[in-house]
């Protein structure tokens, strides 16, 4: 197991062997996926994330810091060469699809009808369409049709 980023000797994971509380502890805070989110949609600079979050520069730091760490985040060189930019990994790139479900969780559950907010649109300007889990034959999954196995 990986050292934390604190130096310890790794991680306590809350769940070993499930997938979703590994990741969950890896990016599960609201400031973690908001700066995924604001690095996906152009953030490089710690003051561009700063300023798109509201966060305190302590806490950005710190998140910052530990999404390096764990490699969702790389420091680059920006172009003068005068500090510091991140850039998302490919590791961090893979979370979209999370980024987009949960958005669109977000405009199901967490806003009033006609209550105004931001849409996520392709290359033409079109409103992605939900994603959807599918089975290999192209039929739905839900939490009903689907179970985990675990590790023996």
């Amino acid at each position: 197991m990986a050292a934390d980023d604190t130096g310890g000797p790794g991680p306590a994971w809350t769940d070993p062997s499930c997938p979703v509380a590994r990741a969950a502890d890896l990016v599960g805070d609201r400031w973690s996926l908001l700066i995924v989110r604001d690095a996906m949609d152009g953030a490089r600079s710690f003051t561009d994330f700063q300023q798109r979050t509201g966060i305190a520069r302590n806490i950005l730091t710190e998140r910052l810091r530990k999404l390096t760490a764990r490699g969702l985040l790389a420091q680059v060189d920006a172009p003068s060469g005068r500090r510091r930019l991140y850039a998302l990994t490919d590791a961090g790139k893979d979370l979209f699809p999370v980024i987009v479900t949960l958005r669109q969780w977000g405009e199901r559950h967490a806003f009033d009808q006609d209550e105004p907010r931001s849409v996520l649109v392709d290359g033409d300007g079109v409103p992605v369409p939900e994603l959807r889990p599918t089975a290999a034959d192209g039929s739905p999954l839900t939490a009903d049709t689907t179970a985990v196995r675990r590790p023996a």
